[in-house]
This record gives C-alpha cells, sequence and structure tokens, in this order.
C-alpha cells in the first residue's frame, strides 16, 4: 500500500456506494409502482408495502453509516484529546469543533499542537488543516 497523504486519504467503499444507489434506486421505482397502482386498488395495498420496505431499506442504510461514522468522531475526539494533553499537558482548545480534529488526527506529534493552536484561533477549515500537515500521519482505520 502507498504511503498516505492528502492526495490519496480518502478511503471509499465501492461496495456501499452500490448497495446505497441500488437503495435509492429501488425506492425511486417502488414510488413509480404505487403512482401507476394508483387506479388499481388490487395492486395499491402491495405497492404501498414495497415503498414503505424500499423507504425503511433506503433509511436503514444512511442511519448505519452515520451512526458508525458518529462513533468513530467520538473515538477520534477522545484519542486525539488524549494525544494533545500527553504532549502538552493540556486538553484541546474547546474552539476546535469535531472537522477540525478529525483534520488534525494526520498531524505528526511534531506539527499537532501548533497547527491545533493554529486551527483553533484562526478557524481553518479541515481542508487547510490537512493540507498543512507536512508529516503526514496515516489513519488506515477509518473508511
Amino acid at each position: 500500500m502507498a504511503e498516505q497523504n492528502y492526495a490519496n486519504h480518502t478511503q471509499r467503499v465501492a461496495g456501499f456506494l452500490v448497495l446505497g444507489l441500488l437503495s435509492l434506486l429501488t425506492f425511486i421505482g417502488s414510488l413509480v409502482n404505487l403512482w401507476r397502482s394508483l387506479a388499481d386498488h388490487q395492486r395499491l395495498y402491495s405497492a404501498s408495502l414495497i415503498v414503505v420496505l424500499a423507504f425503511t431499506v433506503t433509511m436503514l442504510g444512511y442511519y448505519c453509516r452515520t451512526f458508525a461514522l458518529k462513533a468513530q468522531d467520538r473515538a477520534i475526539r477522545a484519542e486525539e484529546n488524549l494525544r494533545h494533553f500527553a504532549i502538552t499537558g493540556k486538553l484541546l482548545d474547546t474552539r476546535l469543533n469535531i472537522r477540525q480534529i478529525i483534520a488534525l488526527r494526520f498531524a505528526s506529534n511534531e506539527e499537532f499542537p501548533t497547527l491545533a493552536q493554529k486551527a483553533a484561533t484562526e478557524g481553518l477549515s479541515a481542508d487547510s488543516i490537512k493540507q498543512s500537515v507536512k508529516n503526514w500521519r496515516a489513519d488506515t482505520y477509518r473508511v
């Protein structure tokens, strides 16, 4: 595997993207089926159930992803707060938002405290923080 850096740090799981797209297309198809079934009362009930099921599967996929990311975000915040405390003896600045903290995880220990302070005082975006990192610290566990 190539060394991780700003240009290649994002990870996409193709299977998840395909499943999300298929789920969305199924939901749209079920709406079309319901629309065509409005005049036929024998098919209306089953068409309605298909819409409900397709919507449920779509929302389930969305929530599974967002809940997992929230858990990862909380873990990253705790890890980076501990890392900052171990390096400086102080907790991270409370002005840092979660996106900034997530971006700071890529900074090496040497540049981490300075970059964290700069991010808090100047309100740097997550992308700006990542671009400012000189010695990249890889994170291969988040997807």
